[in-house]
């Protein structure tokens, strides 16, 4: 296998790769020899096993910095991005910034149930949009990205369909997508492409959470051409496809990745 990104002091900036897509952009990356910086929350208990996948990246003979912070808090942010500048002494720059927190309130907007208040949305669209643009800022200003940069970030269906309990994550998913089409305008003078990666239904610790997922995969397997779900490997190479050079005219997007799912 090409280890394309090997010697070019690349890294990439996983917010949220401790498991799902994140995790397997990092495998994915490292495989073709970018180094790699994950920023994750995860319990105590988790980190062990967290670890032994880190290992196991490392493997590939790179570098791999991981931060067990919440990577939505400003201050946290404001150390981390001191840390990260640390890390890269210089030499070493951002290639690819790759945004996958999941951090969001499910809640029905009726019921007995506790549901859906101002607040969850704010904290939803702040924790899985907003921080987009807090990190692709704080970056810039700290110049960390390489003189062509990708930012990657993962959206879904959710972001134009109604399902029940996801309206915080499907206005925080439609915030993201308005966001990263700026940044794709405002920062490309400055070498900076930004996109997003629209994956089909997928089997990750996100999507356990949502209320009714299991509908959520029964609809995805009638109507995939290729009958099966996507798995993470799958949107990890295509991130891995958007940070090569060949994808430098690539901007603006929301690309999906699920095997034509969303064409019935």
């Amino acid at each position: 296998m090409e280890a394309e990104f090997k010697d070019s002091h690349y890294w990439a900036l996983i917010l949220g790769g401790s498991t799902g897509l994140g995790l397997a952009s990092a495998r994915k990356l490292a495989k073709h020899g970018m180094n790699i910086i994950i920023i994750h929350r995860d319990i105590e208990g988790e980190i062990p096993e967290i670890e032994e996948t880190f290992d196991e990246i490392r493997a590939h003979g790179v570098e791999l910095k991981s931060f067990n912070v919440d990577a939505t808090d400003a201050d946290k942010r404001s150390h981390l991005i001191s840390e990260i500048v640390k890390i890269l002494n210089e030499k070493g720059k951002i290639r690819s910034l790759i945004h996958s927190i999941s951090k969001a309130r499910l809640r029905p907007m009726t019921g007995k149930d506790q549901t859906l208040s101002n607040q969850d949305f704010q904290l939803t669209i702040d924790a899985m949009a907003i921080s987009l643009y807090d990190w692709t800022k704080d970056c810039f200003e700290n110049k960390l990205f390489a003189k062509d940069a990708r930012i990657i970030s993962f959206t879904s269906e959710g972001h134009k369909k109604a399902w029940a309990n996801y309206a915080a994550v499907s206005a925080a998913k439609a915030a993201l997508e308005a966001i990263t089409r700026n940044i794709a305008l405002e920062f490309a003078p400055h070498g900076i492409r930004a996109n997003c990666i629209q994956a089909g239904v997928t089997v990750t610790r996100s999507l356990q959470m949502i209320p009714g997922n299991e509908t959520l995969r029964v609809h995805a397997l009638k109507h995939n051409p290729f009958k099966r779900l996507t798995v993470p490997a799958d949107v990890g190479n295509v991130v891995y496809l958007m940070s090569k050079d060949e994808a430098g005219w690539i901007n603006g997007s929301i690309i999906p990745v699920n095997g034509g799912e969303h064409l019935k």
